[in-house]
Formats: structure tokens, C-alpha cells, sequence
């Protein structure tokens, strides 16, 4: 559904990626993982088009993205969600939704992928649901979390990109977020998310791939990574 290859980035004249390989496969959640500074918002912006300087090759759904703008790869499914929410403060909750509404998709092998509408999107996270008119501003953080990943929903997505989805919310909407993560991957969408919460990542995530100074340092299945100490101690340990 996604990969990169040999992917670099840079701002300005600070290299930040180095040679970046990853895939997502359908219905996949992967996690990228590594401490503070590493690259994985920069690997999800550059994935999403967001960076400017990058060289490399980035595939979504089989198609080279080369030059392809975030607008763009928001028309063909790909949906990311900032660590820093950029939800519309002056616009309420309905409000915010509806303005990344977007038609219904299929899978490349023809097969409907998830229709989302406030209704459904309600069902999902409930807190949204019970308050429909509340301005953004008014919200919470954990709560305007949540509505910024309802907002990437009602794009339709294939591959959701998540930045650091369980970081600064109470342990309710962790939870609740988690749940989400897991429903999304049942209906076949596919999903990459940066994180730095071990516990969180080991609950729904798949495959991991662990960055260290803009490069992937190692690949493997959640469950060998959570049985890899030495390798928990290099790179994810503070």
C-alpha cells in the first residue's frame, strides 16, 4: 500500500533522513519507533509530500509520488494526522468534519474500503458524538485528538499516517485511540504511525521499524522486537 525507498530529507542545509526503506502492507499497522529527534514525524511528512527537500521514491498504492503534492495524495487516500493537531479552533465539531469530507474509495483489488460519516464517526469515539456543536477551541486536548484523527477519517483513507497518536492524552483516550487504531486495521485500512509509548505501540502494532539519527537501525515483527531487550536498551531506552 506504501513504501519508501532510499528515502532522504533534509531542512534547509540539516540532513534529517538517511536512506529511509519501509513498507506498509493492507490492513498492516506499523509503528516507527525511535526517541525524540530520531525522524519520525519527518519520515511521515515526507511521506505525505510535506517536505520539500527529499530525494529517494516514495510508492502509494504501487504509483510513484514523485512531485505529487499533500493535496494530492489526499485525493488518491492517504491521510496524516500532525502531532500538533491543526484542528479549526473557530469551527465546531461537525464543522471541522466536514470540511475534509471526501467520496467513497475501494482497495486496489476492488473491495469497498470503510465509508466514515459523523454517525459511524460517533460510534468510534463517542466523546465527538456528544457534542457536535462545541467549537474547537473549546475542546480538550485528548478530545481535539481525537477529532483531528475523525477529521483524516472523513477523507476515506487507504493509509492513515499517525504522529505520536498516544502522546500528552489521558489514559481514556490512549485506550480509546487504540481501539480505533485496532477497528480501522479489521476493515482493511492500513496504517503508519510514529510512537514512543513501547506499551501503546506493542498493542496494536504489527511490524516496527526503530530510527536512530534519521536511519532505520532495525526491522522486525512487534512481538521479536518486544522480546529483544538488547535492542529495546540501544535504541528505545532513555
Amino acid at each position: 500500500m506504501l513504501e519508501c525507498k532510499d528515502l532522504c530529507a533534509w531542512y534547509g542545509a540539516a540532513q534529517i533522513l538517511f536512506d529511509v526503506n519501509l513498507k506498509v502492507r493492507r490492513g498492516e499497522v506499523v509503528a516507527l519507533m525511535g526517541r525524540n529527534g530520531a525522524g519520525k514525524s519527518t519520515t511521515l511528512k515526507s511521506l505525505m509530500g510535506l517536505i520539500a527537500q527529499k530525494t529517494g521514491q516514495v510508492l502509494f498504492l504501487g504509483q510513484d509520488q514523485q512531485g505529487c503534492e499533500p493535496y494530492e495524495a489526499a485525493q488518491k487516500g492517504l491521510a496524516y494526522v500532525p502531532e500538533d493537531r491543526r484542528i479549526f479552533g473557530e469551527l465546531t465539531v461537525l464543522e471541522n468534519l466536514s470540511v475534509a469530507r471526501q467520496g467513497k474509495r475501494r482497495f486496489p483489488d476492488g473491495r469497498e474500503a470503510p465509508f466514515w460519516d459523523f454517525e459511524r464517526l460517533g460510534v468510534l469515539f463517542p466523546n465527538l458524538a456528544q457534542m457536535p456543536n462545541r467549537l474547537g477551541s473549546h475542546m480538550s486536548g485528548g478530545e481535539q485528538q481525537m477529532l483531528t484523527v475523525a477529521r483524516s477519517l472523513m477523507g476515506n483513507p487507504l493509509v492513515l499516517l499517525l504522529d505520536e497518536p498516544s502522546e500528552g492524552v489521558a489514559p481514556l483516550i490512549m485506550e480509546q485511540m487504540g481501539e480505533m487504531i485496532l477497528a480501522l486495521k479489521r476493515q482493511g485500512v492500513s496504517i503508519l504511525l510514529s510512537e514512543q509509548n513501547l506499551h501503546f505501540a506493542k498493542w496494536v502494532s504489527d511490524y516496527v521499524y526503530v530510527l536512530e539519527k534519521g536511519e532505520v537501525k532495525h526491522h522486525a515483527s512487534m512481538q521479536d522486537l518486544a522480546r529483544d531487550p538488547q535492542t529495546l536498551k540501544s535504541y528505545l531506552s532513555v
